[in-house]
């Protein structure tokens, strides 16, 4: 009997099987590996991806999220807005819409995990592309886009990302159920 299972049958958990999977990362997250099965006998499926309190995490040699389903929300909230007020909100109310709405989906929990510079700057790009929308250009440089982000206060996520951060930091430094936990693994 594994640990999982012992631990689940001595707190009387049951592991919904149709719910659960199994992923591997870390450095052999290539390698073959043995079906687990539960202690009633069903076995849990390995997936590439999986969804965890709305984050999609996948399989590879490090922790990472995958932020396809983030921006796919993003851009279905953005067409929301732009379908309810149209063209007849102005500038500045679309934009506030969308920094208090839009950017906390496409942001969520992204502090948590280490994003490449690429996924960095695909998140920048979808912003960027709204923002071409909204101001009517299909060229980056016409309006300069930067301006417009410094006009209106509007932080593209690459800069908000960097705050998140900071902030996720000190929440987790000062957190203080996590440091007897800290204290017993150093151990």
């Amino acid at each position: 009997m594994s640990i999982a299972s012992a631990f689940t049958v001595s707190k009387q958990l049951c592991i919904n099987t149709k719910k659960s999977c199994c992923i591997r990362i870390g450095p052999r997250c290539d390698m073959a590996t043995a079906n687990i099965s539960t202690s009633n006998g069903h076995t849990l499926p390995w997936a590439n991806e999986i969804r965890y309190l709305g984050m999609y995490i996948t399989a590879g040699r490090h922790r990472r999220c995958s932020t396809s389903y983030a921006k796919r929300s993003f851009h279905r909230s953005i067409n929301a807005i732009f379908g309810k007020v149209g063209r007849i909100a102005s500038e500045e109310v679309v934009l506030e819409l969308v920094r208090s709405k839009c950017m906390p989906i496409l942001l969520y929990g992204l502090e948590c995990f280490f994003l490449p510079k690429s996924d960095v700057k695909s998140l920048d790009f979808a912003v960027t592309r709204f923002l071409m929308k909204l101001f009517r250009t299909a060229n980056y440089d016409v309006i300069g886009l930067l301006d417009c982000c410094k006009f209106f206060e509007f932080t593209l996520p690459s800069e908000y990302l960097v705050k998140k951060l900071e902030k996720f930091i000190v929440r987790y430094k000062n957190c203080s159920s996590l440091h007897w936990y800290f204290a017993i693994t150093a151990n």
